[in-house]
């Protein structure tokens, strides 16, 4: 069999698999499933083009990361053709632990365990399968591989998972905020005392990259109605949880089952095979499945629930500086538990509750970005640049949610 494939991607062009084991890895059921996992959760809720999937941006970082390996050999730096295809592999997989609608249902089907977790536990499975072929991708991956600026192309606040989601969000919703040149920050990447880093004629791609990242959460990532829709999921999921708990019959598929009866800590989760395969059966779809027979249920809360999510009637949402007027919330859920006929914990959980969300475009510090100056001397981007709005970009800015159903104002 042919393995030497081309894809066609909308953004790039057309994406040469450059190994048999790379294209053994995108065959295997782990990687096909991205298929079915939005890459923006519920985005597309507001940006109606936001279907693409995790699929979709794997292939993309996994081009960018061919493009990154030849230019920093071009700069004299040495890369094996062992540890090219590891880079890749571990590039390819990044994402392969996202659960259904990726970021939305995160530390809701499983507490307290992260995506990049279970990519680390899928990964350990695929070498078993692969005979150990996968030894190099993983060291790379955690970080425990003597080559660190390998890692740094994997995961950094300058990696290729990042240089292709800003782009490829940005064509899928039209939000042009998110345009950057990815292309020319990755000619401009080199690598000084084991760190990439970027030279110094790249600094305003950089700062344009920071921006754009910014603006992307603002309107695309953290926008209001993308929340609404985050929330109502994940209140369905909680619903769904406490039926079945209460001996409620409720339809799901075997593997939703499973994580609905099972309230699964991260320790099992680690130690126990049979959890991490069941996981590897779930996408969006059976969460969409079981959100439309359960618009149908008896039980008020979870049908109500579900109906406005396939009705995309959801929460209004207001984002503040400051905490949500005590009085106004407790008014809000009053007027729930009087218009629903439900009880005032069913209105603070799943129709009138707070949250917050937090945001910084940059961390100093944390595995920065350094920009390799003339000299040979190498600098923090908030050091090295002019521009007074990466100082900004660097404080975390917090906000304070409300969210209710709008019905509720009348």
């Amino acid at each position: 069999m042919n393995k030497k494939k081309i894809i066609n991607d909308p953004v790039y062009g057309f994406i040469t698999i450059p190994t048999e084991l790379i294209f053994d890895l995108i065959a295997h059921p782990y990687f096909q499933r991205l298929r079915y996992i939005k890459q923006l959760g519920m985005t597309h809720l507001v940006y109606p083009g936001a279907l693409h999937t995790r699929f979709h941006h794997a292939l993309g970082a996994m081009y960018l990361m061919a493009t990154a390996l030849e230019t920093l050999r071009g700069k004299g730096h040495n890369i094996t053709p062992e540890e090219e295809e590891a880079v890749t592999i571990a590039i390819l997989l990044h994402d392969i632990g996202h659960g259904p609608f990726s970021h939305a249902l995160e530390n809701t089907i499983i507490d307290g365990i992260a995506h990049e977790d279970i990519s680390s536990m899928l990964m350990n499975k695929l070498n078993e399968q692969f005979g150990g072929r996968l030894t190099m991708a993983i060291s790379i991956f955690n970080d425990t591989y003597p080559s660190q600026f390998l890692h740094h192309l994997v995961s950094s606040q300058l990696d290729m998972d990042r240089l292709d989601y800003l782009n490829r969000d940005s064509f899928f919703t039209g939000v042009s905020e998110g345009v950057i040149s990815s292309e020319r920050i990755i000619k401009m990447l080199n690598v000084k005392n084991d760190h990439v880093v970027v030279d110094e004629k790249g600094i305003y791609s950089i700062e344009k990259f920071l921006i754009a990242r910014r603006l992307m959460y603002w309107q695309v990532y953290l926008h209001k109605t993308v929340i609404a829709g985050e929330e109502v999921l994940t209140k369905i999921f909680k619903r769904g949880r406490k039926l079945i708990a209460d001996g409620e019959e409720l339809f799901a598929t075997p593997a939703l089952m499973h994580f609905l009866k099972n309230r699964i800590s991260r320790d099992a989760f680690m130690n126990e095979d049979h959890h991490l395969e069941t996981f590897a059966c779930l996408d969006d779809t059976d969460i969409m499945a079981s959100v439309k027979v359960w618009a149908s249920h008896p039980d008020f809360v979870l049908s109500t629930l579900c109906k406005n999510m396939v009705q995309r009637n959801l929460f209004r949402v207001d984002i503040t500086n400051e905490c949500p007027d005590e009085a106004f919330v407790e008014q809000l859920r009053q007027k729930a538990v009087e218009k629903y006929g439900i009880t005032y914990d069913e209105a603070a959980a799943y129709f009138v509750f707070t949250t917050s969300i937090r945001n910084n475009a940059y961390s100093p510090g944390d595995g920065n970005i350094g920009i390799l100056m003339k000299n040979g001397q190498v600098k923090d981007i908030a050091e090295a640049s002019d521009n007074s709005n990466l100082v900004a970009l660097a404080k975390t800015v917090k906000k304070h949610i409300l969210c209710y159903n709008k019905e509720l104002l009348n």
